[in-house]
């Protein structure tokens, strides 16, 4: 072959790592040089194997760039599977007869998911694929409206995948466990004290944890599993199991083909990833390369640039591995990087354990505690961002100062030096990241910044690293911060609002199409639903908007732990009558709901099924119950004292002013929840300051306090006017509501809103009290607008038959097969059964006190 005549490479294997060659190669060779002929056995095209747990409650699209498939030089061939290696011919043969020749061929098969050669083995499921969590999620809800229950479901395996895949199968509803052979979870990645503050993290999102235990047996009635036998003799009911036990490379291709292999499997490679015949290449999981099989993004795409480096004629090597990892498993971040189990000589280990907020925290830093060796996270990994990259370099502070104890102030992207990794994936240094803004690329938003450096583009994580750096190095240049909105919408929230509006659009296709590129994501399509739905009043589900929203807008009910759902009729002010109380308890005892009064005044019922809330609505709204919205980011409560109407120290009417702000307020959709509160008198009974708007009457009227909150990080509201009368209270906070829902960012609270405005509370006062921007006017008519669209969400669905298909659990189950819950008595009540309860044996299924059941047994 002379140095003119195209190279022929035949790529076995169509996962992310053949998708990394393919792109790396086509950006460094338009003539065609190297001409790509890409084999995959799946039909899908080429996607991210790292975001496979998005897809378990609907049908993401996972897609890697599919551009590069269309770019010339380049051929995917998908379900196909490449059954031979010829390396005398040289030739490449597939299932379908089809024989490829080439100069190179490069493996990037990837591995399997093992399942171990165990009685009733041919039952079990795995997770690894598009197609696997497709069949899990079917099977999950097929077997919850066969069996009329929750699923019971157990996986083997409690490393990354098996931490996916229950944290997947607990989110549609089923009861999971995990089983693990290890003395915590995680253990290739995490020491013993971040992997048992795992386990009890995991533990507490009702997944029972099984640990130092393999599964021994799979016993199974008339074709159906029915419960998973552990190495210790226990006995776990199962209706489904799933293996997920780690990484078995896909060789066999290779072995047949007389490559050499590992001992443990794998096609050995070089520095170069060539394997023992010089024509032949490895990437990926399927590559056995400085002695190991790596399972991780970040390796794999350093593999697939130097192999496209070699076949473009360079001389790249890929000289270590690099293990860190950052994810968040089953509602857990996790994450850890370079020596986290402290194996080098002399290494110090400086930890921060706080059970009660489910933090672990460690670093590892050399004897002299200067020099950053490694670090693991278990709960609140923000601190990895910022440290990953000073892997190898001397702290600015004590190691104690970058972790989340009280006082710490962890370093930022100021203090990196130019060379430090920002991006481990693509191999992206902070230097690079400056280079692209501050260069002739003007790359000025998160979005182009990606395109530019390709930071941040494959499992995300260091995405607030990238964002931080980029605001940091306009700041620097005297330029303008982007706040847009997501890579969809170069606009912040507020600049879309604000071109809706003047527009007056109504849809999503109109925003994406004026405002927008691509599909949307999880970030805008609430975003701007939540934007429509506070100009436009009207049913949050029709004209497309439905599949924008959040899972509990979808539902208007907020889901549970279990899969059920929670009922939150209005009770303005907290005031209600005997006979509303008797409906009520009426519909908790004929539904078996749980019920608790809430701190904001109402009554929650817990527990019902889907196909149950219109039923229980039905009988709500008859007695004259609205929706709560406890389920929208929206107004919820506005919680009151008893105030001057019974209290002897009340000076005003709190209930009365507290049931007027309510059904002025109700249904209002903003950036994020809502809370007032109305406190007759200084004493405060209501806890007014501690609500986004409060208000606390004088002897001359009510003083007005905004931006108060409680949570996480509560804050105190501020006295914004003092001595209103009702009409001008109502004005004031009609303007700051509507400003606020116009200016905030998604997600804020008025307490962040107003910190990050400029000039704080004083802006504001300006703007609300005395019209500085000349908005009066407006707001109040914006707010006018929505109290007079409002309509309750709740009645309007129950009148449409179409809106009421929504709550079918499945479409076609049969009117009986309403799945059920295993539940406790407490206290005169029925709450969920906790995994140390289910397997004690005793809950209640639909009302009756049942044992549970054990293996081989019918159901």
């Amino acid at each position: 072959m002379t140095d003119s005549t195209p190279r022929r490479v035949v790529v076995i294997g169509a996962g992310p790592a053949a998708h990394r060659l393919a792109t790396t190669i086509r950006a460094q060779d338009a003539d065609g040089r190297v001409r790509l002929t890409v084999i995959g056995e799946e039909d899908q095209l080429p996607y991210d194997r790292v975001a496979l747990s998005k897809r378990f409650l609907g049908g993401t699209d996972l897609t890697l760039d599919a551009s590069v498939w269309d770019r010339p030089f380049t051929t995917l061939i998908r379900g196909e599977r490449a059954i031979a290696l010829d390396r005398v011919a040289r030739t490449v043969s597939t299932d379908t007869g089809r024989v490829l020749p080439y100069d190179d061929v490069v493996f990037a098969t990837g591995s399997r998911a093992p399942v171990p050669d165990i009685p009733g083995a041919g039952y079990a499921r795995v997770y690894r694929t598009v197609a696997d969590v497709d069949e899990l999620s079917a099977e999950v809800r097929l077997l919850g409206a066969v069996l009329g229950r929750a699923p019971r479901t157990v996986v083997a395996g409690g490393g990354l995948l098996g931490l996916e895949a229950a944290g997947g199968l607990a989110e549609l509803g089923a009861e999971s466990a995990l089983v693990h052979s290890g003395g915590w979870l995680m253990s290739a990645q995490l020491d013993e004290g971040a992997g048992r503050s795992l386990g009890r993290l995991i533990a507490g999102r009702n997944i029972a944890v099984h640990l130092g235990v393999r599964p021994r047996a799979i016993h199974t009635t008339q074709g159906a599993v029915t419960a998973v036998e552990l190495t210790d003799g226990a006995i776990l009911d199962a209706d489904l199991i799933v293996f997920a036990i780690g990484i078995s490379p896909r060789d066999e291709l290779a072995a047949a083909a007389a490559l050499d292999l590992g001992p443990r499997g794998g096609i050995v490679v070089d520095a170069a990833c060539r394997a023992s015949d010089p024509r032949v290449w490895a990437i990926g999981e399927v590559a056995h390369v400085h002695g190991r099989c790596v399972g991780l993004v970040a390796p794999a795409n350093a593999m697939a640039e130097v192999v496209a480096d070699r076949l473009l004629g360079g001389t790249a090597e890929f000289d270590a591995i690099d293990d860190a990892t950052k994810l968040k498993l089953a509602g857990v971040e996790v994450a850890s990087f370079g020596d986290a189990f402290a194996r080098a000589a002399g290494a110090l280990e400086v930890v921060y354990a706080d059970p009660a907020r489910g933090l672990y925290q460690k670093l590892v830093v050399s004897d002299d505690a200067r020099t950053l060796l490694g670090g693991v996270f278990v709960g609140d990994a923000s601190p990895y961002l910022s440290l990953r990259p000073m892997l190898g370099r001397q702290l600015g502070s004590e190691p104690g100062a970058y972790l989340s104890a009280p006082g710490a102030q962890p370093a930022g992207a100021d203090e990196l030096p130019d060379d430090a990794l920002l991006c481990a994936c693509n191999n992206v240094c902070v230097g690079a990241v400056r280079s692209a803004v501050t260069g002739p690329q003007v790359c000025h938003t998160v979005p182009a910044l990606k395109a530019c450096t390709r930071a941040g583009t494959q499992c995300g994580s260091c995405v607030p690293l990238l964002k931080k750096t980029l605001e940091q190095e306009l700041a620097k240049a005297g330029l303008s911060v982007s706040r847009a909105l997501c890579e969809h919408f170069g606009y912040s929230r507020q600049e879309l609002f604000e071109s809706i509006r003047v527009l007056g659009l109504t849809s999503w296709e109109e925003i994406l199409t004026r405002f927008g590129s691509g599909r949307g994501c999880d970030i805008c399509k609430p975003a701007v639903a939540s934007i429509l739905a506070s100009q436009h009043d009207g049913y949050i589900l029709d004209g497309g908007r439905g599949a924008l929203q959040d899972t509990n807008d979808r539902a208007l009910a907020n889901m549970q732990r279990d899969g059920s759902y929670s009922v939150v009729p209005r009770i303005p002010g907290g005031e209600i009558t005997p006979e509303k109380l008797g409906v009520i308890a009426r519909v908790a005892s004929d539904f078996g709901l749980y019920t608790k009064i809430t701190g904001g005044q109402r009554i929650d019922l817990f527990g019902a099924r889907l196909d149950q809330l219109p039923e229980i609505w039905a009988q709500l709204v008859d007695a004259g119950f609205e929706s709560g919205h406890a389920y929208g980011k929206s107004l919820r409560t506005v919680k009151s004292c008893v105030g001057s109407t019974w209290c002897r120290f009340g000076v005003q009417d709190s209930v009365g002013m507290a049931i007027q702000l309510e059904l002025r307020y109700r249904g209002l959709r903003a950036p994020h929840k809502i809370k007032l509160g109305v406190s007759g008198c200084a004493r405060e009974c209501a806890e007014a300051r501690g609500k986004d708007v409060g208000v606390i009457a004088t002897d001359a009227g009510w003083n007005l306090y905004v931006g108060g909150n409680g949570g996480f990080q509560p804050s105190h509201a501020q006295l914004l006017a003092s001595d209103l009368d009702d009409d001008t209270l109502l004005r004031y906070i009609d303007r700051y509501l509507m400003y606020y829902i116009r200016t905030a960012d998604r997600l804020q609270r008025t307490a962040r809103w107003m910190e990050e405005l400029d000039g704080g509370l004083d802006h504001v006062r300006a703007v609300v009290v005395e019209d500085s921007l000349g908005l009066a006017a407006e707001l109040e008519a914006a707010m006018a607008t929505h109290v007079a669209g409002y309509e309750d969400e709740w009645a309007a669905t129950l009148r449409d038959p179409e809106r009421l298909k929504r709550f079918r659990s499945f479409i076609n189950a049969p009117a009986d097969a309403a799945p059920t819950v295993p539940r406790v008595a407490e206290r005169g009540q029925q709450r969920p059964a906790t995994a140390s309860e289910l397997a004690d044996g005793r809950v209640l299924l639909a009302g009756a006190m049942l044992p549970v059941r054990r293996g081989g047994s019918d159901d």
